[in-house]
């Protein structure tokens, strides 16, 4: 990873946030070429699953959102990760990370506190006041919106089941342990749809659907082999308690094997939670749709990329992107720099 750090601070891919005054833990800027790449993705994404698609369309939703959602959706009781500390060097550890009881920083070995759940929501207030009434949240996914947004999607598109509400955009989350570069950050960016079907309808085809277009994304749009991606099926012990089936779609990475996009079937949870009903205009029934929920990173999209392109070829680096994800596509040169006629030539070709 040393390598991939260094080349996209060299290239101009991605700095250190904040890096005059020393940089901020886990805070990472996109330069010149990073916000190019990055948004090469973002616009496939949006083409393929938003502009292509009959069945599916777009929102943009605000950051920060009525507490009530949160506290509808469960992740102001729920939301929480399991917090550790090392009594020799204090530093503070996801208890589910640490392996064989052994501090990642100091080696120390069973020297952790009891573990406590830490809620993982960034906190804020609104207005010039920091009381109880005036606390806020940032968003920490972007599904939510898709599902307090249901009625007005249905409302101005007439929509039918079954269909998508697909979103890009920030997300926050106050990671125990952030790391590795810009797999696992505080504030990230997701690319994500609800996908709405009945509660009768086969909701294994939709989902066995949904995981071969995230698998054809993958090959086709990023350019990624599919012999370095590994579908994990999450263990019912460990799903949410609403899902019926969890994949993670993970790549291998240089620290590891790690989660890149994940799809889940959560069932009527959410549209439920918020008591948002769908009316159909056939038979007039009402109910609660179900929900097949495909999610990709947006930063972890742009990691598997550079991870996956980078080649060396002698004392060369190079990166092999996909042509449509490339920040530069086409490059014009005039054949000398001081011939003023060819620069002239190669200025006018180029624009």
């Amino acid at each position: 990873m040393d390598k991939i750090v260094s080349l996209c601070k060299r290239r101009g891919f991605i700095f250190p946030g904040s890096e005059i005054y020393g940089g901020l833990a886990n805070s990472w800027d996109y330069g010149p070429l990073g916000v190019e790449l990055k948004n090469n993705i973002k616009q496939a994404w949006w083409k393929r699953f938003v502009q292509l698609r009959e069945d599916i369309v777009g929102i943009d939703a605000a950051l920060i959102m009525n507490p009530k959602v949160w506290e509808s959706s469960g992740h102001i009781a729920n939301f929480q990760d399991p917090l550790v500390e090392c009594k020799k060097c204090h530093e503070r550890f996801r208890a589910d990370h640490i392996k064989n009881n052994t501090c990642p920083n100091c080696g120390e070995k069973d020297s952790f506190t009891k573990e406590q759940m830490f809620n993982l929501m960034f906190k804020t207030f609104i207005g010039p006041s920091e009381e109880s009434a005036n606390i806020a949240y940032f968003r920490p996914e972007t599904a939510q919106a898709s599902f307090i947004d249901f009625k007005n999607v249905v409302d101005t598109t007439r929509l039918r089941l079954p269909f998508g509400i697909a979103q890009i955009g920030k997300a926050f989350r106050n990671e125990i342990t952030p790391g590795n570069f810009i797999f696992r950050t505080r504030e990230f960016e997701q690319m994500e749809i609800e996908y709405f079907i009945r509660p009768d309808a086969d909701w294994e085809k939709y989902f066995e659907a949904w995981r071969k277009e995230i698998l054809s994304w993958i090959r086709d749009d990023l350019g990624v082999g599919l012999e370095k991606i590994h579908e994990h099926e999450i263990p019912e012990a460990e799903r949410a308690h609403y899902s019926k089936q969890t994949i993670d779609f993970e790549y291998d990475f240089p620290f590891g094997v790690s989660e890149v996009y994940g799809l889940a079937y959560r069932g009527d949870f959410d549209l439920r939670n918020h008591n948002v009903r769908y009316k159909d205009p056939d038979t007039g029934e009402e109910f609660f749709p179900h929900v097949i929920e495909p999610t990709w990173g947006v930063d972890r999209s742009v990691l598997t990329c550079l991870v996956d392109a980078y080649t060396e070829i002698e004392d060369r680096v190079i990166l092999k992107l996909h042509p449509n994800l490339a920040p530069i596509k086409v490059a014009v040169f005039p054949l000398l720099h001081n011939k003023e006629n060819l620069v002239k030539m190669a200025r006018e070709i180029y624009l």
